[in-house]
């Protein structure tokens, strides 16, 4: 798949840039904290995640203002200026749409559905929560705000850690430098410190279209009583827990999460192989298995270097391994793989 970039100008001139990838019936992703529709695209995991959802139909995921490739602005983060900036993407569409909210993108899509209801077929919820001041105690929000501020690499350090615990110690230095290329430490620290102010229980009983809410069961940084709590709030709203420590959408079991959301929006779901790798896949895995690096697995099979980087990296996410050797001995052990 390949995604189409544009962007569109709010009332006051902030530019707001989107990507599309695929055709058909529209879901809008708010995307959590800090996002990077190019370098997300590259990294294989969160690329991944939204092939997943796009495909059989159209993705619309948004970097909101002072993230990724829309600039900053002299505005002070709030609901209201996240709400605005959704609302434009939206209306390029035209038509209603499901609107999937992740992270501190939940709260801004319940936000969203509740006050416009007739916009919205099918709501979903991963990762969010009701009231941001409940994430953590007060103590420990402001040392996290005050590290993002005083020292940027190492908060980002800090905070992978917690959005992405299952994930190994070389994906977790990437993420992180993902981190600090996506905004500016102040813009960071702004965006962050939103999350905690978000509070939308006034909101939950407004809101009309069908909700799914899906949630790991060990998330670090929304506690599990947070969804419970948005899918009691909410009328007829479903919760669905799925195992997993993190945080982030396209870390740990990715794929069982695509399945979750495909299923809810009525979308086809893939059937999934008993060791759930692809041909290609099985074909890297063995000459994992053989002590290859992601140089030689290239040259072995004609393509560049990045794309083999980035099929061991969906294959250790997909078995839920750590290293490269636990792949090499999973495959000893599993004589199938050709």
């Amino acid at each position: 798949m390949r995604q189409r970039l544009d962007q569109v100008v709010l009332a006051d001139g902030t530019a707001v840039a989107y990507a599309v990838v695929g055709s058909g019936r529209p879901l809008v992703y708010v995307m959590g904290w800090l996002t990077h529709l190019e370098l997300g695209w590259e990294l294989p995991a969160e690329r991944a995640l939204y092939e997943g959802l796009a495909r059989d139909g159209r993705l619309v995921r948004y970097d909101r203002a002072g993230c990724g490739l829309s600039a900053g602005t002299g505005r002070a983060a709030s609901l209201e200026f996240e709400l605005e900036q959704l609302g434009a993407v939206a209306a390029t569409l035209g038509e209603p749409f499901d609107l999937m909210g992740t992270s501190m993108g939940a709260p801004v899509a319940v936000a969203w559905a509740a006050d416009h209801p007739e916009t919205v077929r099918r709501l979903v919820l991963y990762g969010g929560w009701v009231r941001g001041d409940e994430l953590s105690a007060p103590g420990v929000r402001d040392h996290v705000l005050g590290l993002i501020e005083s020292h940027w690499g190492l908060g980002s350090d800090v905070l992978t850690d917690i959005f992405a615990p299952d994930a190994d110690r070389a994906t977790r230095a990437e993420l992180a430098r993902y981190q600090r290329a996506c905004s500016s430490a102040a813009t960071a620290r702004a965006l962050l410190a939103l999350s905690y102010q978000l509070d939308v229980t006034d909101r939950l009983g407004q809101v009309r279209a069908p909700t799914l809410v899906v949630h790991r069961t060990g998330d670090r940084a929304a506690p599990v009583a947070q969804a419970e709590a948005l899918a009691g709030g909410i009328g007829g709203a479903r919760l669905e827990l799925v195992p997993g420590r993190s945080h982030l959408p396209y870390a740990g079991d990715r794929d069982e999460l695509i399945r979750v959301v495909r299923r809810f929006l009525g979308l086809p779901v893939p059937r999934r192989r008993a060791d759930g790798l692809t041909a290609r896949q099985r074909e890297v895995a063995d000459l994992v298995r053989q002590g290859c690096t992601n140089r030689e697995i290239a040259a072995r099979l004609g393509i560049d270097e990045r794309s083999a980087e980035g099929h061991v990296e969906r294959i250790r996410l997909r078995l839920g391994f750590r290293s490269r050797a636990q792949i090499a001995g999973w495959v000893s052990e599993n004589r199938t793989l050709g």
